[in-house]
């Protein structure tokens, strides 16, 4: 079975591959190539390391922490202190989430709250990351950019939300779609996730239990391919051969 490293190459030797023979005109279509291959996922496209996605994408290196590093210690130990008072602020009934109907909705306060937060951090910065063409994109991984302004050493940050009971569960919980002008993936960084764990709302209010950072160098991931197409693509005025009487 090819390796993880192995796959990720070969998805950039394919795009590549693709890209040129469609710039050829070649008479045999690239998707005719494509297919089969995504065809091939219980064997290429599972156990996929995370920072050799990034890197096949982006060019970009995906840093691990080291637990004996002082350094690392120290900024984690800072932003883990961020994140137990974000949480309580969360929690707190005048918290802006706690009006909210849907726990999805919540995402955006906490990512405003934590870049407050870690922005109080002496000597860190912290910020929306911007894509390729240098502006702000709100979706889309990852959420928040900090930079460690003395050594310039940067950290994307992703928080998450989820409920109590599903950490076990295998639905998808995370995606990192591959783009050339939004990027927002423009550093070698540390690649940190942290999720807040909610109990079911009761009483008409919200309340977060645990959090959890998660170093993304060890993180594997799994490609699902699927062609996708809106309602404009499909009921076009030339491909709709019936319809119901007036």
């Amino acid at each position: 079975m090819p390796s993880p490293l192995t796959s990720v190459l070969t998805l950039a030797s394919l795009i590549a591959t693709l890209a040129l023979l469609s710039a050829q005109d070649a008479p045999k279509p690239p998707v005719d190539q494509l297919v089969p291959w995504l065809l091939r996922e219980d064997q290429e496209l599972r156990e996929i390391p995370f920072s050799q996605v990034v890197f096949a994408a982006t060019g970009k290196r995906v840093l691990a922490i080291d637990p004996r590093n002082e350094a690392d210690q120290r900024a984690i130990r800072q932003i883990s202190d961020v994140l137990t008072e974000a949480m309580k602020r969360m929690n707190a009934p005048e918290s802006p989430v706690q009006g909210l109907a849907r726990i999805n909705e919540a995402s955006s306060h906490f990512e405003d709250l934590l870049r407050e937060l870690l922005n109080q951090i002496p000597g860190f910065s912290c910020d929306f990351p911007r894509t390729s063409e240098n502006r702000v994109q709100r979706s889309g991984y990852p959420d928040l950019r900090l930079v460690e302004t003395a050594t310039n050493r940067i950290f994307y940050l992703d928080p998450t939300l989820y409920a109590a009971g599903s950490r076990d569960n295998s639905f998808r919980t995370f995606y990192f779609e591959p783009k050339i002008t939004t990027n927002k993936v423009r550093d070698d960084a540390v690649h940190l996730l942290v999720g807040f764990e909610h109990e079911p709302k009761n009483t008409a209010r919200w309340t977060f239990t645990r959090w959890d950072l998660v170093d993304l160098a060890h993180f594997k991931v799994r490609l699902k391919a699927e062609f996708q197409g809106s309602n404009r693509d499909i009921y076009r005025p030339e491909a709709i051969i019936a319809t119901s009487p007036k």
